[in-house]
């Protein structure tokens, strides 16, 4: 297996990284790899900060290691790849009406990158999170192979869902998709006016899949607008999403400008007329609207961006309030702002999800915008939430253990697997997580 030195970068593209990537095409490969090299796994790299940077190290791509080893189509059960993009997962197994059980923002996330965020999807208040559907995971090991439940190895189980890649690189994950009417989405849109409007429908919402873009752009009694979209699974036909489309070049500064925002951000608002709307989608467009561009994170420019996104608890929703009305008043704010209420599950010690609503930003890559979110993010510790390691590039070590009460727990059982820290990351180091406390 050779190494190759390759410069990388997170999805927001703020945090870089250059040193030597491996990428085996079968597990016979990665097995022969860890024996004589042991290092962190990364997937198609999208989360958004330096958790999938190992700089001056070695790291390995499993996105090559994608396939699918078996399929029970009467249980739904599958056994597939860590490499494996959920988004083709969801193309495949969609026309059979089989759904994996829960789809982050993106089909470009693999299945080992899903484990290991603990991701969290439109269905989180009924389904929970990715997590809590896998019932099987294989490690690899420099001693080989280990298979990994929650029933033989609740410890270890939990430190690797939601645990950053630190008990080791995973092979392959066993889970049960969940049955689908079909491959479409029957999409009901509304119009909302104002925040407590808003939380008020995504308490009521009885939807499979929910989900609500904000305008954090807004101001005074417009405080909390938006749309909020709820759909369901159903049959029939539609024209595909059309995709495929690329961005060229880094777009100018003045592009995201506020003037440019806000006015973007009104017109998309009263897109939605004041009656509301249903329409059939294609299932990837509902799931992964912004996957249209392969190459969104360009609009931001070259400096890249950041997203911040936290969790507080349903107790909390006032102090949410005053996050988005810190965040309106910034100016800083992109279109790009989801608001989303979430059940309680969540499947490891250092897992994001919390019952309760999280609020997720996009800002340019700005110093005034690195100040506003690091005021955001002592605004969610004061009331008892946490924010989302797969977006984060700028937390605080004290905060995130603030955040995240069972790190004790997560650190205990990711030093009995990886005593030497091998499997480290930028993240990891930045945070201190690896540290006693």
């Amino acid at each position: 297996m050779r190494w190759k030195h390759s410069d990388y970068t997170g999805w927001g593209r703020v945090h870089r990284a250059s040193g030597e990537l491996a990428r085996p095409e079968r597990a016979a490969a990665l097995s022969e790899l860890t024996k004589d090299e042991t290092a962190p796994a990364i997937g198609m790299r999208r989360s958004y900060g330096d958790a999938c940077l190992n700089d001056n190290g070695r790291a390995i791509d499993m996105s090559r290691l994608d396939r699918v080893l078996e399929f029970d189509p009467d249980s739904g059960v599958i056994h597939v790849e860590a490499g494996a993009q959920i988004g083709h997962l969801l193309k495949t197994f969609a026309p059979k009406s089989w759904l994996p059980p829960v789809l982050p923002g993106t089909g470009f996330a693999t299945v080992g990158g899903c484990i290991a965020m603990d991701v969290h999807g439109k269905n989180h208040h009924g389904a929970g999170s990715f997590g809590q559907h896998v019932t099987e995971i294989t490690l690899v090991t420099p001693k080989g192979e280990q298979i990994v439940t929650p029933k033989k190895h609740p410890e270890l189980f939990k430190a690797t869902i939601g645990g950053l890649g630190q008990t080791g690189p995973i092979l392959s994950a066993r889970f049960p998709l969940l049955k689908a009417k079909g491959d479409v989405m029957v999409v009901t849109e509304r119009r909302v006016a104002d925040w407590e409007s808003f939380i008020g429908l995504l308490d009521t919402s009885e939807a499979t899949y929910s989900v609500g873009w904000i305008d954090a752009t807004a101001r005074g009694a417009a405080l909390g607008r938006g749309i909020l979209e709820e759909a369901e699974t159903g049959g029939g036909l539609v024209k595909p999403a059309k995709r495929g489309k690329k961005i060229p070049l880094n777009a100018p500064g003045f592009a995201l400008a506020p003037p440019v925002v806000r006015a973007f951000n009104a017109t998309y608002w009263r897109r939605v007329p004041d009656r509301g709307r249903t329409s059939v989608k294609p299932i990837d467009d509902f799931f992964f609207p912004l996957d249209k561009i392969h190459d969104w994170n360009k609009l931001y420019g070259k400096n890249g961006f950041h997203q911040f996104q936290c969790v507080v608890p349903l107790s909390s929703v006032d102090a949410l309030r005053a996050i988005l009305e810190k965040i309106a008043n910034s100016g800083l704010a992109s279109p790009l702002a989801v608001l989303k209420r979430m059940g309680p599950g969540r499947g490891g010690y250092m897992s994001f999800p919390m019952e309760g609503y999280t609020l997720a930003v996009d800002f340019p890559n700005k110093a005034r915008a690195e100040q506003v979110i690091r005021e955001l993010e002592n605004m969610t510790v004061a009331a008892d939430g946490r924010v989302y390691l797969a977006k984060d590039a700028l937390a605080s070590a004290a905060n995130i253990r603030a955040m995240y009460p069972e790190h004790d727990k997560w650190l205990s059982a990711v030093t009995k697997a990886d005593p030497d820290r091998a499997y480290e990351t930028d993240l990891t180091r930045r945070l201190k997580l690896r540290d006693p406390a």
